[in-house]
This record gives C-alpha cells, sequence and structure tokens, in this order.
C-alpha cells in the first residue's frame, strides 16, 4: 500500500477523537487533524496521541474539507470524520491493497450507532462512502452539509470489505440539536442556489420521506430507534423547507421598493 495521510475533521469531539485516531494508527503513516477551534479537551487528547493538530476556521463542511486534504504529508488520503472508525475488517481491506493501488478511489459502507443501536435500515446502511482516494483526482462537492468527494470523469472506484463505524447521536436531544443545525445550513445553501420551497416540497417531501425510511427501507426493523429515526428525518425535512420559505420570504421583502 502507498504511503498514506489519514485525515480528521474535528469540533469539540473529545469523547469520539481518540477512537478514530486509534483505528487509523499505523496504519497511516501521517494523521493530521484539522480543528475549527474545539473548546472541549479535542486538541488536548490529539496531542496526547502525537498527531499534528491544525486550527482553521469553518466557513462550510465542503470547503474545510477540501482545505484539510491541502494539509496532508501524501495525496492517497483517508478522510474520517472524529466521530467515525474503521471496523477492523475495513483496516485489513485496506491494509491488503497493492502498492500500486487499482482503482482511483474506493468505497466502503457505514454503519452508523444510534442511541447504542447499530442501525441496519432506515435507509441508513449500508451508506456507501467514496473515503479512500488519490486527492489529486477529485475533490469534495455536494450541497452543505451533506458532502461527498467525487473523482473527476472516468475515475474508477472498487469497493472494500468492512465498515466505517459512525458513532452518530448519543441521545435523541443530540439528533434534534442537529437537525436545528444542519437544516439551517441546508436552507441557506439551497437559497443560495434559488432553490424555492413549495407548497409540495413543504407539507408532501415529509410524508414521503417517512413512508420510504420507515416501510420501504424496513425501519420499523430497528426497532424504537428506527421509528425515532425515521420520525425525526421527516421533521428535518419539513423544518428544512420551512426555513428556505422564510428565507424566500425575507429575501423577498427586502427587496420590495415599498
Amino acid at each position: 500500500m502507498p504511503a498514506l495521510s489519514a485525515v480528521i475533521l474535528t469540533f469539540n469531539e473529545e469523547h469520539n477523537i481518540g477512537r478514530c485516531i486509534d483505528s487509523v494508527a499505523g496504519l497511516a503513516e501521517d494523521i493530521v487533524v484539522v480543528d475549527s477551534f474545539s473548546t472541549d479537551a479535542t486538541e488536548e487528547i490529539c496531542r496526547e496521541k502525537g498527531v499534528r493538530f491544525i486550527r482553521h476556521p469553518f466557513e462550510g463542511y465542503i470547503q474545510q474539507k477540501n482545505w484539510a486534504l491541502t494539509q496532508a504529508r501524501f495525496d492517497h488520503c483517508l478522510s474520517l470524520d472524529a466521530d467515525e472508525a474503521l471496523s477492523p475488517a475495513l483496516r485489513s481491506s485496506i491494509e491488503a491493497l497493492p502498492g500500486v493501488w487499482d482503482a482511483e478511489g474506493y468505497t466502503m459502507n457505514r454503519l452508523t450507532n444510534y442511541c447504542g443501536r447499530w442501525i441496519r435500515h432506515c435507509g441508513w446502511y449500508p451508506d456507501v462512502k467514496l473515503r479512500l482516494f488519490d486527492r489529486r483526482l477529485g475533490s469534495w462537492e455536494g450541497i452543505n452539509p451533506h458532502d461527498e468527494y467525487r473523482l473527476r470523469k472516468g475515475g474508477r472506484t472498487r469497493h472494500l470489505r468492512g465498515d466505517i463505524l459512525h458513532y452518530s447521536y448519543y441521545t435523541i436531544s443530540d439528533h434534534i440539536r442537529q437537525v436545528e443545525h444542519f437544516s439551517s445550513v441546508a436552507a441557506g445553501a439551497l437559497h443560495e442556489k434559488g432553490v424555492r420551497a413549495g407548497w409540495v416540497k413543504l407539507y408532501l417531501s415529509p410524508t414521503a420521506k417517512f413512508f420510504r425510511d420507515y416501510l420501504l427501507n424496513a425501519g420499523f426493523l430497528d426497532g424504537f430507534e428506527g421509528f425515532t429515526i425515521c420520525r425525526v428525518s421527516a421533521l428535518a425535512t419539513f423544518i428544512k423547507y420551512a426555513k428556505l420559505r422564510h428565507l424566500h420570504k425575507q429575501s423577498t421583502v427586502s427587496h420590495d421598493p415599498h
């Protein structure tokens, strides 16, 4: 396997960052943590682990991840969030890669832990991610806060066995707080692109979201946690479009000469 940089983004992740770093220690020759000015023990833990710790102002999820890649010492990069870690199977798959890669990027499944339960339905699994790549051949794109790494046209990918273990929310309150934050970011990004939130999106999209995740994606098989995820996700869809509608009304009023 070629020399590898592990690039990790953090902000107040003292409960997760140690596990994330440990999962790539010895696999990546270079581990760099890009932090957007944490106020908890994140920095202390990183320095104890001996990784490179760099502070950088947060200007958006996509922007931060692209900037973080410029700090890697090697072109072959593994990108993780602080609340993620490699499963032993995924680590073994990466270790087994040849010295000259047989693809430009490698995808892997992400398995999410929600309030102590591993979620295998609700549209949350397998949640395929492209996280191992040659940084010269692509970039982070998408609409904040939903970023994805995209290779340039013609870039080949291969899927690896094993999972990224995602420790998402420890409590339902954590999930609700994230919905409030992400819905504002998403509404703002959509508004900048000129997207409008009509009555169909505002009222039918949340219902369709719940129906798809709970029934079609078998969220009911994940028990109470599955029901909670699907309900909160549907609520998040409504809140996002409600905020988008409000932003449009505000901009209309501000441009009204009368």
